[in-house]
């Protein structure tokens, strides 16, 4: 684990010291920590992370408020951590760029089980470029996922794409005008002991079309199909 990067994002001390005590014990040396947003900005410019903890309630600006901009320069997995519970706060932050989250009180073994559960299906992905033989790029008219560049193009240009956006996409690719419902999905793409719900594939699945999809609200490739689900259409060549 010595070339995964951590970011700490807390204005409590004692939590990211608690954190990065747990992190340390369980082999985990490159540790950042940051106490506003503006200080994890600076980190994040800087230095390329693989997992961000982002606490919701910062004191310059909130972890929702800092999350897009964390997209525009990371593509590190986002665990939020808040003691905001409703669920249109969980949902907002998967739709600005969250990928997980975990509410206070919490512990601390609990975030580290989440990292590993993340970073063992990112090196299963890895592992899996490594042995493919056959097709790594995927075409689906306008745009091309690259497998083995972790790229999505849409006509031509490279579009920015969250890791776990990036991951689901890449799973319709590998298995195109199959229909799967969210309970499927979650388990395919998050782990079958993922401790998120469906909602984050409502998000994701939305994230996707803003990408690939002329008009999102209208998808003409990642469909619905009512009461089963969702597939990735795909026409057979002529």
């Amino acid at each position: 684990m010595e070339n995964i990067n951590i970011l700490l994002v807390d204005d409590e001390k004692s939590i990211v010291k608690m954190l990065e005590t747990v992190l340390r014990k369980e082999g985990f040396s490159n540790i950042y920590t940051a106490h506003t947003a503006n200080e994890a900005i600076d980190i994040l410019n800087n230095t390329k992370m693989d997992i961000i903890v982002l606490d919701v309630m910062l004191p310059d600006k909130s972890g929702f408020e800092i999350c897009p901009k964390i997209r525009e320069i990371s593509e590190a997995f986002i665990l939020f951590v808040t003691a905001r519970v409703s669920d249109l706060d969980i949902l907002t932050g998967f739709a600005i760029g969250g990928d997980d989250y975990i509410t206070k009180p919490f512990n601390p073994l609990e975030i580290v089980a989440r990292i590993k559960a993340r970073l063992r299906r990112s090196f299963k992905s890895e592992e899996q470029v490594q042995v493919l033989t056959s097709e790594t790029r995927y075409h689906f008219g306008r745009f091309i996922v690259d497998e083995e560049a972790g790229e999505l193009l849409v006509e031509g240009e490279v579009v920015k794409c969250p890791a776990q956006v990036f991951l689901l996409l890449l799973y319709f690719c590998k298995n195109p005008n199959r229909v799967f419902s969210k309970d499927q999905l979650l388990e395919a793409v998050w782990g079958i002991n993922s401790f998120i719900d469906d909602n984050t594939v409502i998000v994701h699945i939305r994230r996707i079309r803003e990408r690939i999809e002329r008009d999102p609200s209208n998808p003409e490739h990642l469909v619905t199909v009512r009461g089963l689900g969702y597939k990735l259409v795909k026409e057979k060549d002529k």
